[in-house]
């Protein structure tokens, strides 16, 4: 871990933000995708959930090396972002969204969570193992602005 953060500070920003994880992969054409998408971390991994047929899915059965950073849009700016490489499966997928939906959504009670899970047999766990890690805050720097929590 490069930056500010111990493992310890790291691992509580990780599992206590609800920014999405922001994941940049390359594509056939050489080009790079930044995606956000919804994640939780545990056991030192990023983990989130895309449909089988995804054009991130694609991309990551072509590349598995990512770029990620989680981090809030305002200032004061901090957060973290790394490399890492993932790996894809069918087990957990359904209740990793499960889990993924009461996190970000609150509970299983809208159209949109009706949607998700209509549709969970048909997405993939996504695992990032980061291999790099650098964390940055400028919170203490940037006083007298507005504060995100």
């Amino acid at each position: 871990i490069n930056g500010p953060w111990e493992h310890e500070q790291l691992t509580t920003f990780l599992q206590s933000q609800l920014f999405p994880v922001r994941l940049a992969a390359v594509g056939k054409d050489g080009f790079p995708r930044v995606l956000s998408l919804w994640y939780f971390y545990a056991d030192d991994k990023l983990h989130c959930v895309s449909h089988r047929c995804s054009v991130l899915v694609k991309i990551l059965k072509n590349n598995t090396s990512v770029g990620f950073e989680v981090s809030p849009n305002d200032p004061p700016y901090f957060g973290a972002r790394g490399q890492g490489i993932v790996t894809m499966s069918g087990d957990g997928a359904a209740e990793s969204l499960e889990h993924l939906i009461n996190r970000y959504l609150g509970d299983k009670k809208s159209s949109l969570a009706d949607w998700l899970m209509s549709r969970k047999d048909e997405e993939l766990l996504i695992t990032i193992t980061p291999t790099r890690f650098h964390c940055w805050d400028y919170r203490q720097r940037m006083t007298g602005l507005k504060a995100v929590r």
